[in-house]
């Protein structure tokens, strides 16, 4: 077996990247909602009613091993089943990811094929990055997934969040989000861990 060479992924976009500019935190105004608030329950009941949506973007991976940019797709198919494909400037797919309970596919851009029962694990092998996988499906969504450390907007929405597991903290800042969908959820949100940071930057959302 041959794995993805890390070189492979900084192909994806140059390093100059209008995305990485963009990603500021504007400052939240107001009072901000108790976690135990009916709004902040009524809005995250109607996220985790969304089983079926779609989101595209930008995404930028930056340690100090490596710095990775690319367009993303995500495809939820059903709560347990979701597609994430990468591609270039070209629009070329330089990885396409499928997961289901009890399998991950992972396909490179020369058509190699690995399979695991492990996401996150397949991903740090093959890539070298550190992607939380299982939690940021929900993070994406403005949800705190395994976390209980978070704090909230004035509007109900997620600010913060910070997840400590297995021994490393994870925290994430949403800095935007598209109010254009309803239920409102992010249009840009960073993560980190140590020296690790990963930028996403959802274009649109399509729910189903």
């Amino acid at each position: 077996m041959t794995f993805i060479r890390t070189s492979t992924f900084l192909k994806l976009i140059p390093l100059a990247s209008v995305f990485l500019t963009a990603c500021t935190l504007t400052g939240q105004q107001g009072t901000a909602v108790s976690p135990s608030s009916p709004e902040w329950q009524k809005h995250q009941q109607q996220v985790t009613a969304l089983t079926q949506y779609q989101t595209r973007g930008a995404f930028a991976y930056l340690s100090s091993e490596q710095k990775v940019y690319a367009r993303f797709f995500w495809q939820q198919q059903n709560p347990d089943q979701y597609r994430l494909v990468l591609t270039n400037p070209l629009g070329n797919t330089v990885m396409e990811l499928n997961v289901q309970p009890g399998l991950v596919q992972l396909t490179d851009d020369q058509g190699q094929r690995y399979v695991s029962d492990d996401a996150e694990k397949m991903i740090q092998e093959l890539t070298g990055m550190t992607i939380p996988l299982n939690n940021m499906r929900k993070w994406m969504l403005g949800l705190p997934a395994d976390a209980k450390n978070y704090t909230l907007t004035p509007e109900a929405r997620l600010h913060k969040v910070t997840l400590e597991q297995n021994g490393q903290t994870w925290t994430v800042d949403y800095q935007a989000y598209n109010q254009d969908v309803q239920p409102a959820l992010p249009s840009r949100l960073e993560i980190s861990h140590d020296e690790e940071r990963i930028k996403l930057k959802m274009d649109n959302w399509t729910l189903q």
